[in-house]
């Protein structure tokens, strides 16, 4: 199973047949370009049984992000949902790294599947015995699965049904289509964020960019709970990314979006907002504030200060144009932005759930370490729990965390080789 090193001929020319494992992963890529959805299944489950793999499964999260589901297809084994917290392919789920577990049949093999750093699922299977070509072989190929399930995912109904246990409203389906991945990493800044309700969230969205040097970050929070808040939620996001994409200034985004939403819905309805941008290079953090929250600085797990600011009026009530602010992060800075449904949610009782209480879980959270996605993750989920699972607003979370340096190094093609 391992690949085959390239052997230099007598000429010194390298030899430029496949190994191996070249060779299975060019064939899966091949043909792959037109294999309709359905069929990844067993394409997955032959691939793997030519490594010597059977018993396989494809686990996809729930878009709660607390269950893993089996993906059903032929030539897998269907098995039972697996909770991510307290499972083995929920631990390669949560940590990004495979994780194996030796018995008497072989060893049973679970592999993140990743779509650069978003998490996609777990890939599952059982072999005789495993060697670092195996790991590595079987970590690239998830890496191209997971790439098919988000470009296949693009044209079928499949994937998103596998995922969920529950109804989910309209307004969340308008949302869960509007959100870009939930977590982007690279060596320089990383994000991730979540959602609650999953299945009713209405109002609430956030989207982010990473444009050369520059991540865009925006949290928006359209008044009411519904369709209603869900489209203007669209509309100001969209908005902000047309904005965006004409490489306007933060004060020129809020200007587009208020007019979007005022030109389109009465005049009794807004939305908060705020959007910022981070120079990757300097950790440069800039944001304007139009009615929101203001965000949480972290550092060495403790909330450093809350970033206050001056704030305009929501998107679509026409506010001045709005102040930027400017914080210098250091590198390890991480910064919190949430909607007002994280702290004003009244607790069994009528007590509100408040900022200090917040303070509290997200230093919690952050001392038990993670990366930003699994402590978001952690956050969401703990949240719920406080409130006894039960919410009567949007609740969300966007977690960024500036890590300076270069990534120049990923475009090394000759260092890599060499």
């Amino acid at each position: 199973m391992a690949e085959r090193e390239e052997p230099a001929s007598s000429s010194g020319v390298v030899d430029r047949s496949e190994g191996f494992g070249e060779r299975l992963l060019g064939s899966l890529l091949d043909r792959a370009h037109q294999m309709p959805p359905h069929l990844i299944a067993p394409l997955v489950a032959q691939e793997i049984a030519i490594i010597g793999g059977r018993d396989v499964e494809i686990f996809l999260p729930e878009y709660d992000q607390l269950t893993l589901v089996p993906l059903r297809g032929e030539g897998l084994v269907v098995g039972v949902p697996q909770p991510i917290d307290g499972s083995l392919p929920g631990a390669a789920f949560r940590t990004d790294r495979t994780v194996e577990e030796p018995h008497e049949q072989g060893v049973r093999v679970f592999v993140p599947l990743l779509d650069g750093t978003d998490r996609v699922g777990v890939l599952a299977f059982t072999i005789d015995s495993v060697d670092d070509d195996d790991r590595r072989l079987t970590r690239r190929l998830a890496g191209l699965v997971a790439d098919m399930f988000v470009t296949k995912g693009m044209y079928t109904d499949s994937f998103f049904q596998a995922r969920r246990r529950q109804p989910m409203s309209l307004s969340a389906e308008l949302q869960w289509q509007l959100l870009p991945p939930l977590t982007m990493t690279t060596p320089q800044v990383a994000v991730a964020g979540a959602l609650e309700p999953a299945y009713d969230v209405a109002g609430d969205s956030f989207d982010y960019a990473f444009n050369e040097d520059i991540l865009h970050l925006a949290m928006i929070d359209a008044m009411g709970h519904g369709l209603g808040a869900a489209v203007m939620a669209t509309l100001a996001v969209g908005a902000y990314r047309h904005a965006r994409r004409f490489d306007l200034g933060l004060e020129e985004m809020y200007a587009a979006m208020d007019a979007a939403v005022a030109t389109q819905f009465t005049a009794d309805h807004f939305a908060t907002a705020q959007m910022a941008r981070l120079d990757v290079r300097s950790g440069r953090l800039q944001w304007v504030n139009a009615g929101h929250p203001a965000p949480l600085l972290l550092r060495d797990h403790r909330v450093l200060a809350s970033l206050d600011s001056p704030t305009t009026l929501p998107v679509g009530y026409g506010g001045a144009s709005p102040v930027v602010s400017e914080y210098a992060l250091e590198r390890g800075d991480r910064v919190l932005f949430f909607t007002d449904g994280v702290v004003e949610e009244h607790r069994e009782g009528g007590e509100q759930f408040g900022m200090a209480r917040l303070i509290n879980l997200v230093e919690r959270a952050s001392r038990d370490g993670g990366a930003v996605q699994e402590v978001v993750r952690r956050l969401s989920r703990t949240l719920m729990r406080e409130r006894g699972d039960v919410t009567t607003d949007d609740a969300t979370l966007l977690l960024l965390e500036w890590r300076g340096g270069s990534a120049d190094h990923l475009a090394n093609v000759a260092e890599e080789l060499g």
